[in-house]
């Protein structure tokens, strides 16, 4: 076969640094278009940005020449330098905690994380972020739902 192809859905999933509320809800939009401007120019189609003032979803195709790892680097770094010199306050710097979450999306699913993505700031009224990711990623590690005292010690564990 003389091409390589390859279709790649990815939900991508980080939190501000302390999972502090720091992206103004007034410059939320912003900052997901941004964002979305950053995967598009290297390779990686945005599907869907959203998130709330602490944490940022992006659902985007994996382009077949990008490393993930990469491309969460390049979008945390210039999206922080980005955001500290709009807001050129000495005083308060801006930070993505380390870390992220990264899941594959069957092409079925599509639809249901972009709905997911743009509700974030109604879902998150009911469920924190950190509650949430807690939840999934156990389930998804483990394949198992579990108690909440059993979730914060295997959280704490890894």
């Amino acid at each position: 076969m003389p091409q390589s192809l390859s279709k790649i859905y990815v939900h991508l999933v980080f939190s501000t640094k302390g999972r502090t509320e720091t992206i103004p809800k007034t410059h939320l939009a912003e900052v997901h278009a941004y964002v979305a401007e950053i995967f598009n120019n290297h390779g990686c189609p945005a599907i869907q940005v959203g998130g709330t003032a602490n944490h940022i979803h992006i659902l985007f195709l994996l382009g077949k020449q990008a490393n993930l790892s990469e491309i969460v680097r390049t979008v945390k770094s210039s999206t922080t330098r980005w955001i500290n010199e709009k807001n050129n306050n000495p005083f308060h710097k801006f930070f993505w905690q380390e870390g992220y979450g990264a899941f594959s999306v069957s092409n079925s699913h599509v639809d249901a994380v972009v709905a997911y993505i743009k509700g974030q700031e109604e879902h998150h009224k009911k469920v924190s972020f950190q509650d949430e990711f807690r939840k999934k990623w156990i389930i998804f590690t483990t394949g198992e739902e579990m108690g909440e005292d059993r979730q914060h010690r295997l959280w704490r564990a890894g």
